[in-house]
């Protein structure tokens, strides 16, 4: 792994720090990494999002060959 140096919002930190003391992350560094990873997954969803709904208008264009997501129940 890379070491990399960061400045964040003392309120951040404070907040951060809370949740090691409460248990949900061992340390600062978990913190972050797990937050990374969410934002990465939030950003995946939401080009899978996009790719639904375009597909989606080219099924009401083509409805002879493709299913709308609004006529799956």
């Amino acid at each position: 792994m890379t070491q990399v140096q960061l400045r964040v919002p003392e309120h951040m930190i404070k907040l951060i720090d809370l949740w090691v003391k409460q248990g949900r992350f061992q340390s600062r560094s978990e913190a972050i990494k797990f937050m990374i990873a969410e934002y990465q997954e939030r950003e995946k969803t939401r080009e899978f999002y996009k790719m639904l709904i375009k597909r989606s208008k080219e099924a009401k264009e083509k409805p002879d060959i493709l299913i709308s997501i609004s006529d799956i129940k």
